[in-house]
């Protein structure tokens, strides 16, 4: 397919239920699973058509004006001055997609045409509106299908975008030797996909369909780039908010979206599956039918075991593992899994873009207390080298200058990247001010990694090290080696004047004056007792989702 849209009918799922291992949908998915066919054939279901049917006949029996039709969407109408169609190259279920040619310079592109008489809803006509947006927001990047322009008749919306015609990552993958790539090529080519991640997560988007049907080739060649499409199931998330529907198709559906609290996260956990096919040419997951699929998801683990996974390099593995961990909270971002070394191999640093969770636990940072702060500092010094090498390319990605600090200004400018935060500069010179445990202005490597860390993942990552982390950490406070914390040594560590008692609050479970390490550990893991959680930025509403 020479299609800059996939052609394949997109899975959405609804449930009156929560039980995911129950859910109905609004689509009958006939599979079969072996290597050689990973491709997904769906058929309209009777839901579907008596959905239509109750439209005919609420309308009296006769067929409804659709929404599509009653809409100006406020596009350009001359798109036939400007376009001569061409042949046919892929359809969906509301749309055909032609190749096109522009009269004025004779180039070729990609035209999505859509149908206003089957926008029968005002939702479909919102859908719409909603892929033209995030096609302009997502326009110039490498990885992502350019936009050109949308434009509208009395019948049709016309979305135009660039053409590629090297065919679906999906069509490569089944054109390999046992349907599988070999690990540089594979490495390639994810590394391609987490760039387009990690750039819709600081846009604020979800791609939320993210499977081998919506990658294209630009070109039929070999080391042809790969770019994303099909932005229809694509959605823009509100800060600090989640997804409560679900959608996606069966087989790269991550556990939260059947969980109905899903967000960026659950593109990263499709890219694993990706990556699970890539290299060993079989899903992860699998069961003749899609309740099957989703208990599969929901409580089974990959299997690492058969052939040809015995062959396939450690750190492959551990890369596929921690993008296929259930806990969202656990699972690697996409800009984490760039910085991977199994990913990185080859690949240039720099090109790393930042990660929404780093900017994100600087905005955490502030709203704990004090003595979480300390600890968290003291968690940061027991890290070495190698374990803070995505940190380290993080506080570069922020660095802009590269003279080992960052300033204000540099700070301002990172978090202004994350879209859907809206902070004022008085929010952010508090951050950098919690952030600078030496009060000098700036923010070295070292307080950027306090503020910074993922605690959780250092946690379920390697529990024994993460026991031996957090003791020693502990220890930085508990001088005389007592298994205690006590006020005497809180003054000691942390060099306060005046009572210490707030600080020992937050972490004093059993209040009894002195802070054990399961207290210590479970201060480090969750907020402060004594810490208030801060209002939403401002401008910020109540997701619809």
């Amino acid at each position: 397919m020479g299609s800059c849209l996939s052609s394949s009918t997109k899975v959405t799922v609804s449930s009156s239920t929560s039980n995911a291992t129950s859910l109905t949908t609004t689509t009958s998915v006939s599979r079969k699973e072996s290597a050689g066919n990973l491709r997904e054939t769906y058929k309209p279901s009777e839901q579907n058509q008596r959905d239509n049917r109750h439209r005919r006949k609420a309308s009296g029996g006769c067929e409804v004006v659709s929404w599509g039709k009653r809409t100006d969407f406020g596009y350009s109408r001359d798109f036939t001055s400007r376009y001569t169609m061409g042949r046919l190259i892929g359809h969906g279920q509301f749309g055909y997609t032609f190749t096109a040619t522009d009269n004025s310079n004779g180039d070729r592109v990609a035209v999505k045409r859509i149908e206003k008489n089957k926008m029968i809803l005002p939702i479909a006509v919102e859908d719409v509106k909603r892929e033209v947006k995030i096609l302009k927001a997502l326009t110039g990047h490498e990885n992502v299908v350019q936009f050109h322009d949308a434009f509208e008749d009395d019948s049709y919306v016309y979305i135009v975008m660039e053409l590629c015609e090297g065919g679906e990552l999906l069509d490569r993958i089944l054109a390999k030797k046992d349907s599988r790539y070999t690990e540089r090529d594979a490495a390639i080519v994810v590394r391609q996909m987490l760039k387009v991640a990690a750039k819709c997560h600081l846009h604020g988007l979800v791609h939320r369909d993210m499977k081998p049907e919506n990658f294209l080739f630009k070109s039929p060649k070999e080391d042809s780039s790969l770019k994303a499409t099909d932005f229809g199931l694509s959605d823009f998330i509100k800060a600090g908010k989640k997804f409560h529907d679900i959608v996606g198709s069966a087989y790269y559906v991550a556990p939260e979206v059947l969980k109905r609290r899903s967000g960026p996260e659950s593109d990263v956990w499709s890219i694993g599956v990706i990556t699970y096919i890539l290299l060993c040419g079989r899903r992860p997951f699998w069961d003749k039918t899609e309740d099957g699929i989703f208990k599969e998801v929901l409580r089974n683990k990959p299997d690492f075991h058969r052939k040809p996974w015995p062959n396939i390099s450690n750190s492959a593995k551990d890369f596929v593992k921690k993008l296929l961990v259930k806990d969202p909270r656990v699972r690697l971002t996409a800009a984490q899994a760039l910085s991977h070394p199994w990913v990185r191999e080859g690949g240039n640093a720099s090109e790393i873009p930042l990660d929404i969770s780093v900017l994100f636990n600087m905005r955490q940072f502030v709203k704990y207390g004090q003595l979480k702060q300390f600890a968290l500092r003291a968690l940061a010094s027991t890290l070495n080298e190698e374990e803070l090498a995505n940190l380290k390319d993080q506080f570069d990605a922020i660095d802009v200058d590269k003279n080992g600090v960052i300033s204000l200004e540099e700070m301002r400018h990172a978090l202004e990247k994350d879209l859907p935060w809206r902070l004022k500069e008085s929010r952010v010179v508090e951050i950098l001010q919690a952030i600078d445990s030496n009060t000098d202005g700036l923010v070295d490597f070292s307080e950027f990694v306090a503020a910074t860390l993922h605690v959780h993942q250092l946690e379920e990552h390697d529990s024994e090290k993460w026991l031996l982390r957090s003791q020693a950490a502990f220890e930085k406070f508990d001088v005389d080696r007592d298994g205690y914390i006590t006020p005497e040594e809180l003054r000691l560590h942390t060099g306060l004047k005046g009572s210490i008692d707030p600080l020992l609050e937050e972490a004093d479970i059993d209040r009894d004056g002195k802070i054990s390490l399961p207290e210590f550990r479970r201060l480090l893991r969750t907020a402060s007792m004594g810490s208030c959680n801060l209002p939403s930025p401002s401008g910020v509403r109540p997701s619809k989702q």
